[in-house]
């Protein structure tokens, strides 16, 4: 029998084991027998795996000690499956483990997420299964956190997207927003875990703010994840039905009188912030812009004196930026300027060495903190009530101060409180439009000197001004119904 090497002596060993005769029978026969013969005389009832012979009946299975046949639709070939119960499930496989000899461990490597090989270690090879399935859960988790980012890591890649084509100061204002209304209440949550009342719930804290404020927080929740769908890391976008009124409702703007303006001129003639007042309430710029002003810029001879407006002041991290791309296309203009401004930056210019018309002490542009500074020398000579804070040994105490018309300082003699209304910076540029309004200049031509885009601004003041005035409409009604 261990002799034979032709077909019929594969048949009789095959025909002794189906007799029941013992596998052990069968050792020298398959290791002398040629690789052609068993195909094509053992596949079509066995199957040689594990240097054994093993039946493919389910009949025969005691002889093969449990094992049964799958194919796997190779010709030739079959993948073995164990019967539990009358069941076949699959083999378990034995996991192969490299063994280092060098730190006496186990180690196997696995891709990890960003598609490398890693290695495993263990000092057993249940340790090493252990650590891998761990390993594995992890590698899971951090490919589903790839794919599906938090709020956070996509607002901060999204302001990272758009620094590039958008201004300085308008990078700011998102970044701002984003991480106060979009980051706080949502940045752990998952891009496509939100709901839209998740969103909903998130911006109410911005509906507390001004309107312009909710309609910018609103914008951003749109634009974000609006691109996140449009990436695919989101199905649908929980902002689609945001109801866009919101915020508070602005205060009116009030132009300042010409008793007002009088009186803040007064108040503070001489002090650092009376060239920036007279800036804004004769040429109508804007804070950034009067303090980007240079001398270049300034054209105090000939019979037109004018103002180019091409610069605009911004600060980050405290520091003076100044930049040629303003706010809008129409910001950039030739402004004409009056005798009374023509005269103040005639004497300003005659003591100044530096190239700003507002410097600072070296002639540079104001930081941020030197222009809260500087108008800090307007909101302490008015009444407004105010709030100071000291160390009386060693603790904060509060001290509130409601100051007197006409009064001086109790700390600072040089003060008097002499303004008894509310200015702001803004309010100076707004006086400067209202009165060119007055004037009877058309609005179109309002419209250039104030820098408008749109001339829906600059009609919204006109109309303003002409329907909160009632003695102006008086003779026009009374026309309209006059027999």
């Amino acid at each position: 029998m261990p002799g034979c090497k032709h077909r019929k002596g594969a048949v009789e060993c095959i025909h002794l084991l189906y007799q029941g005769q013992t596998l052990n029978q069968l050792q020298d026969f398959r290791f002398r027998i040629r690789h052609e013969l068993i195909l094509s005389t053992l596949v079509p009832r066995y199957v040689l795996a594990h240097n054994k012979l093993y039946h493919k009946s389910p009949s025969a299975s005691t002889e093969t000690m449990g094992w049964i046949v799958k194919f796997c639709g190779i010709s030739g070939f079959s993948v073995l499956a164990k019967s539990k119960g009358g069941v076949p499930v699959a083999r378990p496989k034995k996991p192969a483990y490299e063994y280092v000899e060098r730190l006496k461990l186990y180690r196997k490597r696995i891709k990890g997420p960003a598609g490398k090989y890693i290695a495993i270690y263990g000092k057993t090879p249940d340790e090493l299964t252990e650590k891998l399935a761990e390993a594995r859960r992890e590698i899971g988790e951090e490919n589903y956190h790839r794919e599906n980012p938090t709020v956070k890591e996509y607002a901060e890649k999204w302001l990272a997207m758009h620094s590039s084509h958008i201004r300085t100061t308008t990078l700011t204002d998102y970044t701002s927003k984003v991480k106060i209304y979009i980051i706080e209440p949502l940045g752990d949550k998952y891009m496509a875990e939100v709901t839209p009342d998740d969103v909903k719930m998130a911006i109410n804290k911005a509906a507390q703010q001004s309107s312009s404020i909710y309609r910018g927080v609103q914008m951003l929740y749109k634009m974000i994840f609006g691109s996140a769908l449009e990436s695919r890391i989101i199905d649908e976008s929980p902002c689609k039905n945001l109801n866009p009124k919101g915020g508070k409702n602005p205060r009116e703007k009030k132009a300042l009188t010409d008793t007002q303006v009088t009186t803040l001129l007064d108040a503070v003639c001489g002090l650092p912030p009376y060239p920036f007042i007279m800036l804004c309430l004769y040429s109508g710029l804007r804070r950034e812009e009067a303090l980007a002003l240079q001398w270049d810029s300034v054209f105090l001879n000939g019979e037109a004196p004018h103002i180019t407006v091409c610069r605009a002041w911004h600060t980050e991290h405290n520091r003076p930026v100044i930049l040629t791309d303003l706010k809008t296309k129409a910001a950039k203009r030739t402004i004409p300027i009056p005798p009374q401004l023509v005269e103040c930056l005639k004497a300003i210019k005659e003591n100044s060495a530096s190239d700003f018309v507002i410097a600072n002490r070296d002639g540079g542009a104001l930081s941020e903190t030197q222009w809260r500074r500087v108008w800090g020398y307007v909101r302490t000579r008015t009444v407004r009530e105010r709030t100071y804070y000291r160390y009386v040994n060693g603790q904060k105490v509060a001290h509130t101060v409601s100051p007197v018309l006409g009064e001086r300082a109790a700390h600072n003699s040089t003060v008097v409180y002499s303004i008894d209304f509310h200015v702001t910076p803004h309010q100076l540029r707004h006086t400067y439009i209202t009165n060119l309004l007055l004037a009877g200049v058309d609005v179109k031509t309002v419209q250039y000197l104030a820098g408008h885009e749109h001339a829906k601004i600059t009609l919204d003041i006109y109309a303003h001004l002409t329907y909160n005035r009632p003695e102006d409409l008086a003779d026009k009604v009374n026309r309209a119904f006059s027999g």
